[in-house]
Order: C-alpha cells, then structure tokens, then sequence
C-alpha cells in the first residue's frame, strides 16, 4: 500500500454545512462523550433507545449508529427495530462490536445482529474483530488483547461474509469494503487512557457517513479527522482529563490546511 492524500475535509464541511441527524442506541456509559462529539463535528446527535419510537427516530435520520458496550437482550431488540427502519429507508447502519469476545452473550448477539438486519460498518478493535470472524479468542472487556492473525486478511473474510466494511482500530486503523483498502496512521497513545474514545470513533463514523455513499472513504475520513484532533489535543494536555477537553476543541477548530498536512493514510 501506498502512501495517499484523501479530501477528508470535504466530508467534514458537508457535516457542518448539513447538520445530518445521527441516531444512536449506544453504550450508557459513553453516551454522553458520543452526542457531544457528534455536535463537536457540526451534526445532531439523537439518542433515542425506546423500542416503541426506534424505528420512527430512524426513519428521520441520516445514519444510524449502534454500539453494544452495555447491551441487554431488550436493548438488542431495539436495535433490530431500528436496523430494520434504517435498512428501509436506505440510510448506512453502524455496528460498534465493544466487547465481543468477552462473554457468550455479546458474541450471539452481535452475530444476531449481524445475521437479521443490514449492517453498513462493522467497527471493533482487533481483538473483536478476530473473535466476530470466528476465532476462538477472549478481549478483556471491551479493551483488546494482541492477536496473531493477519487483521488485513480478517477484514478482508468478514467484509466477504457480512457484504460490509470492515474497520479495524487500534494502533493503525485498518477500513476494507471488499474493492478498497485505506490504512489510518494517525492518533495518539494518550486516547487509551480515556474511556469511550472507541465509542465516539464509532459516532464520528456515523456522521462522515451520513453525507457520503462511500462508507470506506467516510470511515477512513472520520478516523483521519478524529485522530488528527487527538495529536493536536495531547501536545496541550497535561492527563486524560485535559486531553478529552482539548481533543473537543482541537475537532471544533479542525481546517483543511491541517488536515491535509497531518493526515497518515495509505491506500
């Protein structure tokens, strides 16, 4: 793969200029940290977990985004309903697989999830994502554990299997749709001290994708943007507290020019 430039900034001009509403049934304990950097980013977060108005929330969306960090068997049914809606409208449907790997549970109900709606993204780190294509491997919670697996190859058979693209984060993110390829080198090791930045990941993918029909591009644009505002937000933070402040208003402030001389992506 080659080192290339990709017009991220395009995609976040669209979300600031189209304000698309980004509804989300997602993880209790990063809710708040997701809707806020979705407003960060210039779009309308909707939080709304009801399975009596899932499916009309979705019908008035953009995309839809789904995280089972904090998942019940009823929370899941929500999704489904939402999913379905989504599906029927025609608008991308994101599915963060937090923890997969860590109990049977979230492994059958992801793979439920998986199997009875379409889902447009599949994000999860490595270790969920080497569990999600059928490996026989335990995450610690919701954070990873090294894998020997090929993540290129992984990518590849579940974007295969599940007609999806496939995002893989961590210390490159790696975003396969089956025809493209992009690996995201950006970030900074300080966004592991912070719970949820997995989370908001999966909500700033949820708003590139809302103005774009290329999901891959969209992910890799929404990782390529989000992690630029993180190196530039470590250079001023003194602990994870500070970082999480700045990295709101380092992605607030986000311009072209930055964007276009910080970004780390090949093709």
């Amino acid at each position: 793969m080659a080192k290339t430039k990709i017009d991220a900034y395009s995609l976040l001009k669209r979300i600031r200029e189209e304000k698309p509403i980004v509804h989300h049934l997602t993880n209790w304990v990063t809710i708040y940290d997701c809707a806020n950097v979705v407003k960060t980013l210039g779009a309308s977060p909707v939080m709304a977990h009801a399975r009596e108005e899932a499916a009309e929330m979705a019908a008035i969306a953009s995309s839809l985004v789904l995280n089972i960090g904090t998942l019940t068997p009823d929370f899941v049914e929500a999704m489904k309903i939402a999913a379905k809606s989504a599906n029927k409208k025609g608008i991308p449907v994101i599915l963060d697989i937090c923890g997969v790997g860590a109990t049977r549970l979230r492994d059958d109900k992801s793979l439920e999830l998986l199997n009875e709606v379409k889902i447009d993204i599949i994000k999860g780190n490595v270790s969920e994502i080497v569990r999600a294509s059928g490996e026989n491997i335990r995450t610690r919670g919701v954070d990873s554990t090294e894998v020997e697996q090929d993540m290129f190859t992984v990518a590849g058979w579940l974007t295969k299997r599940f007609n999806a693209v496939v995002v893989v984060t961590g210390k490159h993110d790696i975003i396969r749709n089956g025809i493209k390829s992009y690996v995201v080198k950006n970030g900074h090791p300080m966004m592991t001290h912070v719970v949820g930045t997995g989370c908001m990941a999966a909500s700033v993918i949820g708003a590139f994708a809302a103005v774009t029909k290329d999901l891959a591009y969209a992910a890799a644009s929404a990782l390529t943007c989000f992690e630029i505002a993180a190196e530039l937000a470590a250079k001023k933070a003194k602990g994870p507290a500070s970082f999480k402040e700045a990295m709101f208003d380092c992605l607030f402030k986000l311009e072209e020019k930055t964007i276009n001389k910080m970004q780390k992506v090949t093709a």
